[in-house]
């Protein structure tokens, strides 16, 4: 019994719980936003530097001659920190109770983005038929990373790392 009720006080109910302030939210998805960015500056650091250690570490490095493979092992090193990254500050907000589960979305994610960014170079090469070097970075490395940038922050956020009682919750909407 709540002390009103022992008064004989009217409760008074408040209603619907206050939604955050839009001033908030804008600076939490800021503040995500920025922590996703570093990650991903993080990441890509990892991968080329993990790229130029296999391949040219001491004029040829020991992947030299298997340029393929050496950037298979350096997106792989990368996607494991950026994973990380993500979990414990990006997306730290949202706890999950499948680990397993979040890296194979990860993963998932990543390779789709990966083919984001390679259709956008190869619209600019085969279709558009711009072959320059100027050409392929803004169609390739600039376009091509936003593009996958903006679907990785969004499915990550979405399928990736959702909290257990949001992700329940979907569950059982669906059955």
């Amino acid at each position: 019994m709540s002390f009103s009720e022992r008064s004989g006080s009217p409760t008074v109910d408040p209603g619907p719980a206050v939604d955050e302030p839009l001033a908030a939210k804008v600076i939490a998805a800021l503040r995500r936003g920025g922590a996703f960015l570093v990650v991903g500056a993080i990441g890509f650091l990892v991968d080329a530097g993990t790229y130029n250690l296999l391949v040219f570490w001491g004029g040829e490095g020991v992947l030299y001659h298997a340029p393929l493979p050496a950037k298979i092992i350096a997106i792989a090193v990368a996607t494991v920190v950026t994973y990380f990254g993500n979990k414990w500050w990006t997306f730290a907000h949202k706890k999950s109770d499948n680990p397993g589960r979040e890296y194979l979305l990860y993963a998932v994610f990543n390779v789709v983005a990966i083919g984001l960014q390679l259709g956008c170079l190869g619209f600019s090469r085969y279709v558009l038929d711009l072959s320059s070097p100027l050409s392929d970075n803004i169609s390739g490395t600039l376009i091509g990373q936003i593009v996958a940038v903006v679907f990785r922050y969004w499915a990550y956020d979405k399928f990736v790392f959702v909290d257990s009682a949001n992700q329940s919750a979907n569950d059982e909407q669906h059955k």
